[in-house]
């Protein structure tokens, strides 16, 4: 599949800068206001329409305190840190009272039915491991089979449910506008509005870093993140997985779950789903910090008119570290079903390797499984993201 050229890590597409300079001269111009990310003009946009109930819902006090408190350190992380230009403003403001709506949407759905929110599920598969690992298509060969499943990209970015479910639709828009900006995105990331994905919206929506921290440069919101504990997060995740697995109609079937943050935070997760089934992806440390850097400065580069390579790189070095070390540790303590998958074995024979990841898991592998899995193989080969070793290769040359 041809991609667009990729003159550097930071490059910009067209669009991007006409937006940049549009939204600019309509500040400048004093057609629209600036909007101030600050936590109370953020909170009074995102929760106009519902109540207090709505927040606090079935939440416990302390949850509700947790959210509240990382946006108010987000919000001034965004402010003195980030070095937002007025496309990455605009697009921060948008995501963070986006953020609150679904919160108090989610609360009003569960002050409604609560028992959504308990729905008892299948123990979860997890595939945990770098950003860059090769988690996305384990996760989307685990998917694959019949006896399991997983959650589409819609339903991971607008986890509301509706009805008529409209959330395809509105994710397509979303994904068809995103590739404007940044038409390399399908070269980091295979997307598609129905196609099986990670829940990394989930985690947006509770103010985890992880969706922030790889397109914005947050460090003080980043480093106060580390040290706090994440089961608040975990909550609310575990509540929407529930919810989701209850109106999609699948509670019964394993879901596969997947997010690198996962590596980060596993024990919190653990603590909600302690019957999991874990998947670890593994690769070569110096092409996930070739691959991590990328990604992140191509989404960076069209919202900051500030970062550069340098710095992306010292984080990354430091976050990629840092995940390595939690996950071995939060392995060293799990007494569960563990079973490893190496990038570069993966790539060599996949088959293979899914068939020892089934044995390790004690799960049967049966022919209409691996038949699946093999139309999701040969779906995936078709990809545009098998483009991105080559953008990095032209880059080391340049």
């Amino acid at each position: 599949m041809a991609t667009r050229f990729r003159p550097h890590p930071l490059a910009r597409a067209r669009t991007a800068e006409w937006a940049d300079r549009a939204v600019q001269a309509l500040w400048d111009r004093g057609v629209t206001p600036k909007p101030p990310l600050e936590y109370d003009y953020l909170w009074q946009v995102g929760s106009r329409g519902f109540g207090g109930e709505d927040e606090s819902s079935i939440r416990s006090a302390a949850e509700v305190a947790d959210f509240r408190q990382r946006l108010d350190i987000l919000c001034r992380s965004l402010r003195e840190e980030a070095g937002l230009n007025a496309l990455g403003h605009t697009m921060a403001y948008g995501q963070l009272t986006s953020a609150i709506r679904k919160r108090h949407a989610l609360g009003r759905v569960w002050r409604d039915d609560a028992a959504l929110a308990k729905t008892p599920i299948a123990p979860p598969i997890i595939v945990v491991g770098q950003m860059r690992a090769g988690t996305t298509r384990i996760h989307r060969l685990l998917a694959a089979d019949p006896r399991n499943c997983g959650t589409r990209f819609c339903n991971s970015h607008f986890p509301v449910p509706t009805t008529p479910d409209l959330r395809p639709l509105k994710a397509g828009a979303a994904l068809a506008l995103a590739r404007r900006f940044n038409p390399w995105l399908d070269t980091l990331h295979p997307f598609g509005a129905t196609r099986i994905d990670e829940e990394i919206g989930w985690l947006a929506g509770a103010l985890s870093p992880a969706t922030f921290e790889a397109q914005w440069y947050v460090p003080g919101f980043v480093a106060w993140s580390e040290e706090r504990d994440a089961a608040p997060i975990y909550a609310e995740f575990a509540r929407i997985l529930r919810t989701d697995a209850a109106t999609m109609n699948n509670a019964a079937l394993p879901r596969v779950l997947k997010c690198p943050q996962f590596s980060e935070d596993l024990p919190a997760l653990l603590d909600q789903f302690p019957d999991s089934r874990l998947v670890v992806a593994r690769r070569d440390g110096t092409e996930l910090l070739e691959s991590s850097i990328s990604l992140v400065a191509s989404q960076m580069a069209f919202q900051s008119d500030t970062i550069d390579l340098a710095t992306i790189k010292a984080e990354w070095t430091r976050k990629l570290a840092l995940r390595e070390a939690r996950l071995e540790t939060a392995l060293s303590r799990f007494a569960g079903p563990v079973a490893e998958i190496d990038f570069a074995s993966l790539g060599v024979d996949w088959r293979g390797e899914i068939t020892s990841t089934y044995a390790e898991l004690g799960i049967e592998l049966t022919a209409e499984a691996m038949a699946a899995m093999a139309t999701e193989h040969d779906r995936s080969a078709a990809g545009a993201h098998h483009a991105h070793r080559n953008q990095i290769a032209q880059f080391a040359d340049g």
